[in-house]
């Protein structure tokens, strides 16, 4: 009898101890949890506002460049006629352009070429 009182008193030690590793163990999980859930959560809100920028960007390209683009169709100088394939190659950069890639490897160095190509329109 006092041989499992003892084992008695040293499980619920053994169960006050491990309490705290315990309760430790669970609350990172379930932080860990609640964490991932928030950062998909802020991920794809801060994806889709970054997303939404680039095409009002690129939008606003291409509306600059097809406007210009019928404003010179008239013209048929040598001047204008340069203009004009420059803004067929900036309308061909935006077209190519993959909005429905997120994962494309290039998306910010071809947003970078239509930008230079924009402002090398514009002076």
């Amino acid at each position: 009898m006092a041989a499992s009182a003892a084992s008695a008193s040293s499980d619920m030690f053994d169960e006050i101890v491990m309490a705290e590793e315990r309760f430790h163990g669970e609350g990172y999980q379930e932080g860990y949890a609640e964490g991932s859930h928030v950062g998909v959560v802020e991920g794809r809100r801060y994806g889709s506002l970054h997303g939404a920028r680039i095409g009002s960007e690129i939008g606003c390209y291409l509306g600059f460049a097809l406007t210009w683009q019928c404003l010179l169709q008239k013209c048929t100088d040598e001047k204008n006629s340069k203009k004009i394939k420059a803004l067929d190659s900036l309308i061909g950069m935006i077209q190519k352009f993959p909005y429905e890639d997120p994962t494309y490897d290039k998306l910010q160095e071809d947003l970078e070429k239509i930008r230079g190509k924009f402002k090398q329109e514009c002076v």
